[in-house]
C-alpha cells in the first residue's frame, strides 16, 4: 500500500465534517460516504441542519438516522476515530471555520480524511496533536515512484471498465460503485479504482488524479490497474471530467492509463448543456457515444473499445420519467440503458460480462 495511504480498515467509528454541505452545492464528498459508508458513520456535523432528520434532509435510503450536531466538540461524545471532510469546497482549499474543527477532533484524539487540497499535517497545531493511532490522511498527494504511462494494462486479462461522462459530477463514481458491488453479489473477483478523494474515502485505497502533475497521470492510473488486475475479473474505474468539458484534463490519461476493456457513459438525463458552461451543448448522446470510442482506439493504435452502455443520472425524477428517459435514451444510442441506483446495473453488467 502506498505510504501515503493510512489502514482504513480499523476505522470503524467515522464522524463526517459537513457543515453547509447536506442542502448546500459541495456536499458530494459526503453524501457519498453516506450512500456507500453509512454503517461507520456515527455522526454528521453540519451547524445549518443540528437537530433535524438527516433521512429527510438527503432522501438517501438510510438504514438509521444519523444524528447531526452543530460542531466537532458535540461530536467527540459519539467516539470517532476519524473524521471525514464531506465537502468539496471551491478551489480545494480548507475553509478557516473547517481548520478550528479539525485541530479540536486531532486534540481529542480524532484522525483526520482530508480530501481537499490544503495539506493538513503541515499545520503546525495539527501536527503537534498527531501521535500514533492519530494521524492525517491527506489524500491529494502524488504517489511516490510513479513514472510515466506504457500502457501495460492492455496485457491484463481482467476486464477494465472505465466509466466516462457527458460532465463532470453528474455520477460516475456512483455508476461504479453499483457495478462494483453487484459484481461481487455475483461472486467475482470485483474492484473499485477509485481516482478522486470520495471513492478513496469509501475504498480505503486509490489515487487522487487531480493531485499527480499531467506528464504521470496515465502512469498512475497504470499502476492501480497494475496492482490490482491479476488478482481480480473486473476493474471498475472511476471516471473523471469529460471531453466535452473545457476545464478537464482527466479523461485522456484515464483511457491511456486502464487500456479499458469497455466504456460505460454517464448522463444526467435530461441534461441539455454543461451545468458550468451553459454556452457548451451535450451533442446527441449517439454522437457522444462515438466521440469516446473513436478518442479511445485513437485511429488503430489502440484497441476498439466499445461504449457497452449508458448509465443515466435521473435523481430528482419521477419514476415514470426516469423509465421514460431510459427508454429513449436506449432507443437513440441501440444500447442498454439504466440508472444504476434507481434501476440496477444487470443489462449492462450482463452485456459486459458477455462480451
Amino acid at each position: 500500500m502506498p505510504q501515503n495511504i493510512p489502514d482504513t480498515s480499523a476505522v470503524k467509528r467515522l464522524a463526517l465534517l459537513q457543515h453547509g454541505g447536506l442542502r448546500g452545492r459541495f456536499g458530494k464528498t459526503g453524501l457519498s460516504l453516506l450512500r456507500y459508508c453509512q454503517e461507520k458513520i456515527v455522526v454528521v456535523v453540519d451547524r445549518e441542519c443540528a437537530g433535524q432528520s438527516l433521512r429527510e434532509i438527503t432522501q438517501l435510503p438510510l438504514a438509521r438516522d444519523i444524528p447531526i450536531v452543530a460542531s466537532v466538540i458535540e461530536a467527540l461524545p459519539y467516539q470517532p476515530q476519524a473524521v471525514a471532510i464531506g465537502i468539496a469546497a471551491p478551489g480545494g482549499q480548507i475553509p478557516d471555520d473547517y481548520l478550528a474543527e479539525l485541530r479540536i477532533a486531532v486534540g481529542g484524539g480524532v484522525s483526520i480524511w482530508n480530501g481537499l487540497h490544503t495539506p493538513l499535517a503541515h499545520d503546525p497545531q495539527i501536527a503537534a496533536s498527531l501521535r500514533p493511532g492519530v494521524y492525517v490522511w491527506d489524500m491529494r498527494h502524488e504517489p511516490p515512484g510513479i513514472s510515466n504511462g506504457r500502457g501495460r494494462a492492455a496485457g491484463l486479462a481482467c476486464k477494465r471498465v472505465l466509466f466516462v461522462g457527458t460532465d463532470m459530477a453528474i455520477g460516475k463514481m456512483t455508476a461504479a460503485l453499483e457495478f462494483d458491488r453487484t459484481a461481487r453479489d455475483r461472486n467475482l473477483r470485483s474492484k473499485f479504482i477509485a481516482t478522486g478523494q470520495a471513492g478513496m474515502m469509501i475504498a480505503g485505497d486509490g489515487v487522487c488524479l487531480d493531485a499527480v502533475r499531467v506528464d504521470f497521470a496515465s502512469g498512475a492510473v497504470e499502476e492501480q490497474m497494475m496492482r490490482h488486475g491479476p488478482a481480480h475479473d473486473c476493474l471498475w474505474v472511476e471516471g473523471q471530467g469529460s471531453l466535452l468539458n473545457p476545464a478537464s484534463t482527466a479523461t485522456l490519461p484515464l483511457l491511456r492509463g486502464t487500456q479499458p476493456t469497455h466504456l460505460v457513459l454517464v448522463h444526467r438525463a435530461g441534461m441539455r448543456h454543461l451545468r458550468e458552461f451553459p454556452h457548451v451543448p451535450v451533442p446527441p448522446l449517439d454522437a457522444v457515444v462515438k466521440l469516446y470510442e473513436m478518442v479511445a482506439a485513437a485511429a488503430g493504435a489502440f484497441a476498439r473499445v466499445p461504449v457497452v452502455g449508458i448509465a443515466l443520472n435521473t435523481w430528482g425524477m419521477a419514476d415514470a420519467e426516469a423509465r421514460a428517459e431510459r427508454d429513449a435514451t436506449a432507443s437513440l444510442t441501440n444500447l442498454p440503458c439504466t440508472d444504476a441506483v434507481r434501476f440496477g446495473v444487470k443489462p449492462i453488467l450482463d452485456a459486459i460480462l458477455q462480451q
